[in-house]
């Protein structure tokens, strides 16, 4: 059976949490859809962060990001809420997310928002 998009951030336990070290996750292809106009947004997130007790299992990252797919929603918006999301499920030390949105109507919008 295909794989569907999901809300659920899956966390798997940080098998080296005693240590700081840094993940980067870079999702090229997310996408969702503008609120005011409907048309498609395509941005590149780039999920960076030093891991707590817990790291997201990668698959449903997939999933999670997939869902907006379909969800309208300003760039500030979803970078923040992805960000939240992602703190709440796994609760790193540090983390920041960056979206990178492609050009429409003459502009490329970047956002980042970081925790703490």
């Amino acid at each position: 059976m295909p794989s569907q998009p999901s809300r659920d951030l899956v966390a798997v336990p940080n098998p080296h949490s005693n240590r700081d070290y840094e993940v980067e996750c870079v999702c090229p292809e997310f996408t969702c859809v503008c609120p005011m106009t409907g048309q498609p947004d395509f941005a590149t997130f780039t999920i960076t962060y030093v891991p707590g007790p817990r790291i997201v299992e990668l698959k449903s990252l997939k999933l999670y990001l997939w869902s907006y797919r379909d969800q309208g929603a300003f760039h500030e918006d979803v970078t923040n809420r992805v960000l939240d999301d992602l703190v709440a499920a796994i609760q790193p030390r540090r983390m920041t997310i960056e979206s990178r949105w492609n050009v429409r109507g003459g502009i490329e919008t970047t956002v980042r928002a970081s925790y703490p």
